[in-house]
């Protein structure tokens, strides 16, 4: 499987956060903020351990939309990395071309911005990409392709984004529609809701 096409509600309900973006699974944690089936009710019992580490590293896959195979690289990665390895694999995540494009503001959840990246709306450094996976480095440039510029689906974005805050890695030209990549995102500007501790424990059994 290269990512989950399964129920989101029900998958956010089980984990207990809106992993998606969606305004609409906010509503729906609100309404019913217990796991999903018969028995959702009287489910809360206390996790183990393995059921911590195993529940935030699906987490963060789920969130970022990977792979277990792709997940796992990112790790391996981070794990060789000079820096606290629980940052870094975040860090990696973060700077995938979708993630980019949604924490600029471009669109409303990462599942919209990977479509976008996928359906080549987007250049990179001038050059179109299709790959949602791409790493960003600093310096980089992601540009909304001039023939997709007056796209309803962008103006539609855009105005629902009007008040969201840009991270302060990211500079975006809201005319020339573009995105600048200006350094790596500091440790505060990580995704907040993952506890990347859990993670490297689970890996690190």
């Amino acid at each position: 499987m290269s990512t989950y096409r399964g129920a989101k509600a029900k998958l956010c309900r089980r984990i207990g956060i809106n992993l998606f973006g969606s305004p609409k699974y906010d509503k729906i944690l609100t309404k019913k903020g217990y796991p999903p089936g018969v028995h959702g009710r009287s489910k809360f019992s206390k996790k183990s351990e393995y059921g911590k580490q195993l529940e935030e590293k699906q987490k963060a896959r789920f969130m970022f939309n990977t792979s277990e195979k792709q997940f796992k690289k990112y790790y391996e990665k981070a794990d060789k990395m000079p820096g606290v390895t629980g940052e870094e694999l975040l860090r990696l995540l973060e700077r995938r071309a979708d993630n980019v494009i949604f924490r600029a503001g471009f669109a409303i959840t990462r599942f919209q911005s990977r479509q976008m990246v996928s359906h080549g709306l987007f250049n990179l450094n001038g050059r179109r990409i299709d790959v949602p996976s791409i790493n960003i480095r600093e310096g980089d440039v992601l540009e909304i392709r001039e023939r997709s510029k007056k796209s309803k689906l962008f103006e539609d974005t855009l105005t629902a984004n009007e008040k969201y805050k840009v991270p302060g890695w990211l500079e975006v030209d809201p005319k020339k529609m573009t995105i600048t990549i200006k350094r790596l995102p500091e440790k505060d500007e990580l995704e907040q809701s993952i506890n990347s501790q859990l993670i490297v424990e689970f890996y690190s059994r």
